[in-house]
């Protein structure tokens, strides 16, 4: 597995992350064993969240890497928080209250890396910084970073805080990218030249952020995976041809697109399957050429300007 610096820290680990929103529903040995094959794999990171299953999802992972053979600092755990039913809350009693609940449920001293999980409309950056400060200060969070914000979003956080924000998390998948769109159509009088992201991932590469990528199979909002979807015949033929000269399959092909990035994006996978989590980890083995990456993202329905 290969590995990945995160953003300004001294944080190492592998450039594949697990997403585990779907482990709540799994029992105690399931989970187990969906945790030791990702350590095997090489797999360090695991992301959470404490909307995940309700928090469930913590709690089980919890019970769980108690019986894998890997002690806790040879990991890394990542959750977020600010997500509550109907708002969104950066209030520094709410980042406070869900950690201490996040610690709870996962059992662990501290957390590796704490994101803030969506924008927050009302967030009050000095409240935002007095609670990292307090929970750097108390040893229960090491790093920080946000998902799903814009630059300004970003530097408005960054002017209160004492802290480095390490990681954004975004959507990305070759079938949702809004993000290169808009690098690649500048100054065009078209739809995709808008700048809804406000260059991303130019920001992150400008301040040593690094840009985590969740749903990395899916198209449109969560709308479904595209590998293999019906309604994908012409990228999932691309896939394909390059999947069948690598000796891989399309979903290795689909992460490989993503870690061609110069970027050094992360992606988070959410897969539960034991073999599919192999797939995946066999994309450190392909490396795209320029054409092969442009080839693809045609596919995806793009057209070059």
């Amino acid at each position: 597995m290969k590995q990945l610096k995160l953003g300004s820290s001294d944080l190492e680990t592998s450039n594949i992350a697990l997403g585990l929103m779907r482990l709540a529903d799994k029992s105690t040995p399931e989970a187990t064993e969906i945790i030791q094959n990702a350590i095997d794999l090489g797999v360090d990171l695991f992301d959470h969240a404490d909307i995940y299953g309700g928090g469930k999802s913590e709690e089980v992972f919890a019970d769980a890497f108690k019986q894998t053979n890997v002690s806790r600092e040879d990991i890394i755990l990542q959750s977020k928080c600010g997500i509550r039913k109907g708002f969104f809350d950066f209030s520094k009693d709410h980042i406070i209250d869900s950690t201490e609940g996040i610690l709870k449920r996962l059992n662990t001293d501290y957390l590796d890396i704490l994101l803030l999980h969506r924008p927050d409309a009302l967030v009050e950056p000095e409240e935002v910084a007095e609670a990292f400060t307090q929970l750097k200060q108390q040893g229960k969070v090491k790093h920080f970073g946000v998902s799903n914000q814009n630059p300004s979003q970003i530097n408005l956080l960054k002017k209160y805080l004492k802290e480095d924000l390490i990681i954004n998390q975004v959507q990305l998948s070759l079938m949702h990218t809004p993000m290169i769109d808009a690098g690649l159509n500048v100054n065009m009088e078209n739809d995709v030249s808008i700048e809804r992201g406000e260059g991303i991932i130019e920001y992150a590469r400008l301040n040593d952020m690094t840009l985590q990528a969740w749903s990395p199979f899916q198209y449109g909002m969560i709308k479904g995976a595209f590998v293999d979807h019906p309604d994908f015949p012409e990228v999932n033929q691309a896939l394909g041809e390059l999947a069948e000269k690598n000796g891989v399959t399309k979903t290795t092909m689909a992460i490989a697109w993503i870690l061609r990035h110069p970027a050094q994006i992360q992606p988070v996978v959410g897969t539960m399957n034991t073999d599919r989590l192999r797939q995946i980890t066999e994309a450190n083995d392909i490396e795209l050429t320029r054409e092969e990456w442009y080839q693809l993202y045609r596919a995806a329905g793009n057209d070059l300007p």
